[in-house]
């Protein structure tokens, strides 16, 4: 079989003495679109922070084309969640793109051909136009597609999202959520989308990893976003419906909403 982007292979992660989840084996192969859903506590920015190779593993291990997760690795394309920027820094945008390639090797010097990815990325996101405008004067959805590009610009096998479309109004998230899909189309990259809602990328999604209570199911959004399923996971009544396209969960313990 092909090389997998990622894998987690009998893994476990611990916050202090509670168990965030144990026993994950997951497989992620080139273009894939993976969703990761979950309550509050769950484990979803601690599972992005071992991507990353910020964070250990309880058991098992992780690993990124191939290689241990570590800092830095030149895979991982990191898009963080939305937060805006202060009017007032002087930062372009395709400054801050820039910093993509460049922004960890202080005193090694830029690559020769620079300008012309930072342009590629910016082009790629429909940030062009904004490009030599300060980041903290773009709209919040400019800003993500910026961060977008940001994360593309060195060309990663992963891109990694951490619910990138909090506090994006429903037009920036179905821009944001089409860019992403985009990528992985053309280039083949790789995506691991966490989120606390699955609509907003139910039409891109492979497989759903659900993480609740300790426990974990991966799967189709059909064999996950089920009434079984999900009461399974959190221990209750859960009723779920599909209606229209849309995807509605009632029964989710008021503590458990994200």
């Amino acid at each position: 079989m092909p090389e997998p982007v990622l894998e987690f292979a009998d893994a476990g992660l611990s916050f202090g003495p509670r168990a965030l989840w144990s026993g994950l084996s997951l497989r992620v192969e080139p273009g894939e679109f993976i969703a990761v859903l979950g309550a509050n506590g769950s484990g979803k920015t601690s599972m992005v922070r071992t991507i990353l190779g910020l964070q250990r593993l309880r058991s098992g291990t992780v690993r990124v084309s191939g290689r241990p997760a570590r800092r830095g690795a030149d895979a991982i394309g990191y898009v963080p969640q939305q937060r805006r920027v202060e009017p007032l820094t002087p930062l372009r945008a395709r400054d801050m793109v820039g910093q993509g390639l460049d922004g960890h090797r202080w005193g090694l010097g830029r690559p020769a051909d620079r300008a012309a990815r930072v342009a590629a990325a910016l082009a790629a996101v429909g940030a062009s136009e904004f490009a030599d405008r300060p980041i903290g004067l773009l709209s919040g959805g400019e800003q993500q597609r910026v961060r977008i590009a940001q994360s593309l610009v060195a060309g990663p096998r992963l891109l990694l999202c951490d619910e990138p479309l909090l506090s994006l109004d429903l037009r920036s998230q179905r821009t944001i959520t089409a860019l992403v899909d985009r990528q992985r189309r053309e280039k083949g990259t790789a995506v691991v989308f966490v989120t606390h809602e699955i609509n907003p990328v139910l039409p891109y999604v492979d497989r759903v990893l659900y993480l609740a209570r300790g426990k974990f199911r991966v799967g189709t959004v059909e064999e996950v976003f089920t009434s079984e399923t999900l009461s399974d996971l959190y221990g209750v009544p859960i009723e779920v419906v599909n209606l229209r396209g849309r995807i509605l969960v009632a029964g989710v313990p008021e503590a458990e909403h994200d």
